[in-house]
């Protein structure tokens, strides 16, 4: 694809993210795009975040568990970048007229004290580079309408990145065995799902390795201070205004969330 074309949909994305509104699925519209294109597309939508005064804080890893690979069709990881602009804590409340067809995710977050850079990363390197882990939400959201999307649509849409919600609750992941630590997702008060560290390519830190082994084969690395979201351990959950999501990880502690007002589509 040429640079022309690369340049089109990533600002494409960029403005359908900043007017709230869904686009056709790219590959319905390039049905030769190739993952390599989408990822130059996801980094011109970034760059558009950027120049309009956004700063990377982290990454995130997309499509790594049963559930969600089923849902969107998509069987491989991919990965995003996170931007300031998608940052939440605990106890914030998630204005859904900010997004534009939100669903969310429940998943463990690294962040890091170590630079990490590689290929030859292996998921002790990420231990002994990770300064705590913490439970999280991650709320994706699509540019893609209905959802209708490919690997390489939602690798363009920045792995469809929407924001996310660190909890307070911080663990030493050398002291806890994030591998078997089970996960409870209750939705306004009643069980939805559980998961387990396992279900996230076999341990959230084999995810975090494959990423920064990724990433280092294009010369990105990750840097001290990153915030790196792991992959979801839950099912994909619907959120409307009122609904309130509670996560708990075994030996960690839990990471709550609200949601307000009426999302775009």
């Amino acid at each position: 694809m040429n640079e022309e074309k690369i340049q089109h949909y990533g600002d494409e994305l960029f403005e359908a993210w900043r007017a709230r509104r869904v686009l056709r699925p790219l590959l319905e519209r390039e049905p030769d795009i190739t993952i390599p294109d989408a990822y130059r597309i996801q980094q011109r939508f970034v760059a558009r975040r950027l120049q309009a005064g956004e700063t990377i804080i982290g990454k995130k890893i997309g499509a790594t568990s049963k559930p969600v690979q089923d849902f969107l069709g998509v069987y491989q990881p991919d990965f995003g970048m996170l931007t300031s602009g998608m940052a939440f804590q605990e106890g914030d409340t998630i204005d859904l007229g900010t997004l534009i067809q939100p669903k969310a995710e429940a998943e463990l977050a690294f962040v890091l004290k170590d630079d990490l850079k590689g290929p030859g990363i292996t998921a002790m390197d990420v231990i002994r580079a990770t300064d705590y882990v913490l439970p999280c939400f991650e709320i994706v959201d699509s540019r893609i309408a209905d959802w209708q999307i490919k690997i390489q649509d939602t690798v363009a849409d920045n792995a469809s990145c929407g924001v996310y919600v660190l909890g307070k609750t911080k663990g030493d992941p050398r002291r806890l065995d994030i591998t078997l630590a089970g996960m409870v997702l209750e939705k306004n008060g009643e069980l939805f799902s559980t998961g387990v560290g396992a279900a996230v390519q076999g341990s959230p830190a084999n995810a975090v390795a494959w990423l920064a082994n990724t990433l280092g084969e294009l010369g990105i690395p990750f840097k001290a201070g990153e915030v790196i979201l792991s992959g979801s351990q839950s099912s994909l959950v619907p959120v409307a205004d009122g609904d309130e999501l509670v996560c708990t990880v075994g030996g960690l502690g839990q990471c709550r969330v609200r949601f307000s007002g009426r999302s775009a589509a």
